[in-house]
């Protein structure tokens, strides 16, 4: 599939916590580095998600915040 979108980030799914309607997955694309989507559980089981698996973070944004403390 093309895509797009430049952000593209190849990693491994490291967790899946499913919620009632939205899940957290998580996929690992660097040594501890790990990027957090929340999707739907509808989106996990139709993309046949499970940890372990290869995955892509496909980050597509306007606008990027930053915070400081």
């Amino acid at each position: 599939m093309r895509l797009s979108a430049r952000n593209q980030f190849t990693g491994r799914i490291v967790s899946i916590e499913k919620g009632l309607v939205n899940g957290i997955v998580k996929i690992e694309v660097a040594k501890n580095v790990i990027i957090t989507a929340d999707i739907t559980n509808s989106a996990i089981e139709d993309l046949g998600l499970v940890e372990g698996k290869d995955a892509v973070a496909v980050i597509k944004s306007t606008d990027v915040m930053i915070g400081s403390h």
